[in-house]
C-alpha cells in the first residue's frame, strides 16, 4: 500500500452515525445511508475520502468508541480495550454525502448474501453489517482523507479496481474536472453490477465483467482483480494511455493493486511517484478482527 501520497483528514473527529435506509443497488452492492447529527465537524473533501468504520461486536449493547483521533492515538486506545469490549473496525469510503441533510451514502460489498454470490467466499463484518442493517443501528466513523493526488504535470489519469474500490472510481470521476483525461478500469461480478455516475467526456470508462471474463478463461474468474489486471496488460495499448506522464490510483484486491503498479512502473516506465496502490483486502484472508 502507498500513503506517501495520502491527503490527510482535516480536523477528524469520532462521529457517531445511525442508519437511516439500505438499498440493495446491485446483485452485489449494497448501500447503506447513515445520518450524522454533527456533519459538520465531518470535512468533506470528495474523491475517494475514506474513513474508519466502527461496527459494534455481535452481542455487545453499546458502541465503545475512541476518543483520540491521531493514527496512533486512537489504535493505541483500541489496543487498551478489552477485545470482547471493542469495536470491529473496516475502511469504507464515502459514495455520496448530502451535508444539507446530515447524510453519507456507503456502499458494501456483499459476499455469500446472494444467489449470484459464490457460497463459499468469506462474509466479513462489514457485508454482514450490510446485510442486516436496520434504521437506528448506531456505528463510528472517523475521516482519515482521500488517496486520490494527481501529480503536477501528469496529463492522465488511469483508475482501475475490483468492485471494493468502485466507490473510490465513482467518487474520484464525480470530482474530476470536466476536462480530465484518462481512462477507468472497473471489474465487477456481472454486468448488473455496472453504476451509472458522472463521467468526464475526456475519461474512458472500461466495465470488466468477471463472469464474462472467466467465460474464455477459468483463472480470470477465481480471484476478484484478475480479471482487470489482464485486461491492463493485455489492452492497455488500445487505451492510447501515454507512456511516462500519467498519474494512476488503483484500489482493491492487493494483488490487483501491486500487479497494475509493476506494470505500470516495470513494463510501461512509468515513474514510481507516479502510482498510488492500495490493496484494500486479500484473498483468502480475512481481516483481523
Amino acid at each position: 500500500m502507498s500513503t506517501s501520497s495520502l491527503r490527510k483528514p482535516v480536523d477528524p473527529h469520532v462521529l457517531v452515525a445511525e442508519v437511516v435506509t439500505t438499498k440493495q443497488v446491485s446483485p452485489h452492492l449494497r448501500r447503506v445511508t447513515l445520518g450524522i447529527d454533527d456533519i459538520d465537524r465531518l470535512t468533506l473533501v470528495g474523491d475517494d475520502q475514506w474513513f474508519r468504520l466502527f461496527l459494534p461486536r455481535p452481542g455487545q449493547d453499546a458502541l465503545k468508541l475512541p476518543t483520540r483521533t491521531s493514527n496512533l492515538g486512537w489504535y493505541a486506545q483500541y489496543l487498551a480495550t478489552p477485545r470482547a469490549r471493542r469495536p470491529l473496525v473496516r475502511n469504507y469510503t464515502i459514495r455520496a454525502a448530502r451535508p444539507d441533510l446530515g447524510e453519507i451514502d456507503v456502499d458494501f460489498v456483499l459476499h455469500g448474501h446472494d444467489d449470484g454470490a459464490d457460497p463459499a467466499a468469506p462474509t466479513g463484518p462489514g457485508a454482514g453489517f450490510a446485510a442486516a442493517a436496520r434504521p437506528g443501528d448506531r456505528v463510528g466513523i472517523l475521516d482519515q482523507g482521500a488517496y486520490h493526488r494527481p501529480r503536477p504535470g501528469c496529463a492522465w489519469t488511469l483508475l482501475v479496481a475490483d468492485e471494493s474500490g468502485l466507490p473510490a472510481v465513482a467518487g474520484i470521476c464525480e470530482s474530476l474536472p470536466d476536462d480530465a483525461r484518462g481512462v477507468a478500469v472497473v471489474e465487477v461480478p456481472t454486468a448488473d453490477d455496472r453504476q451509472d455516475f458522472r463521467v468526464p467526456d475526456g475519461v474512458d470508462l472500461r466495465w470488466v465483467v468477471r463472469e464474462r471474463a472467466a467465460a474464455d478463461d477459468a483463472a480470470l474468474g477465481e480471484v476478484p482483480g484478475r480479471a482487470a489486471l489482464a485486461f491492463v496488460r493485455d489492452t492497455f495499448h488500445e487505451a492510447g494511455l501515454p507512456a511516462r506522464d500519467g498519474y494512476a490510483l488503483v484500489a482493491g484486491e492487493q494483488a490487483l493493486a501491486a500487479g497494475v503498479r509493476r506494470h505500470l512502473v516495470n513494463d510501461r516506465q512509468w515513474p514510481k511517484a507516479h502510482v498510488d496502490f492500495i490493496g484494500y483486502w486479500r484473498h483468502g484472508k480475512a481481516s483481523p478482527s
